[in-house]
């Protein structure tokens, strides 16, 4: 199984948005950006019709086309990011349902279920703890 990145290229492409915008540039074509993500465009323009429908990015149509922030880096948190392209729990039940004449088919889902919202918990905590201005002075310190 591997690990799912959509979070961390949704944090990318906002946060390379924005330092382009600093940089005096009022939009960003998805191809710019794939070119900083290492990714074909297609993969940037569907993550960013979905950060746009949360809010986070718009796009100018026609003439000068692409995307630019909807909010400043500062007011994006990674819980913001996490919610607009991640559609559900970072862990699920099983999709069937287990054997319930089985003791351990029986109990698995409440067992888990607390460790899970336990862990869900965490992670919204520390994502909600963290803005895209953050990430954007780490990377510029350790540039």
């Amino acid at each position: 199984m591997s690990a799912n990145s959509r979070l961390t290229i949704a944090a990318h492409a906002l946060t390379w948005i924005g330092l382009y915008q600093r940089r005096g540039h009022e939009v960003a074509t998805s191809e710019q950006i794939a070119t900083s993500v290492n990714t074909n465009p297609v993969v940037i323009r569907r993550l960013l019709a979905q950060l746009s429908k949360a809010g986070l990015a718009d796009s100018r149509r026609g003439a000068g086309a692409g995307w630019m922030l909807a909010r400043d880096l500062s007011a994006i948190s990674l819980l913001d990011v996490y919610e607009a392209v991640e559609p559900g729990p970072v862990f699920a039940l099983h999709r069937a349902t287990p054997d319930p004449e089985c003791v351990v088919g029986r109990g698995i889902g409440p067992a888990l279920t607390a460790v899970y919202d336990g862990v869900e918990a965490a992670l919204r905590r520390e994502l909600a703890g963290a803005t895209l201005e953050d990430v954007l002075r780490d990377i510029l310190k350790a540039a």
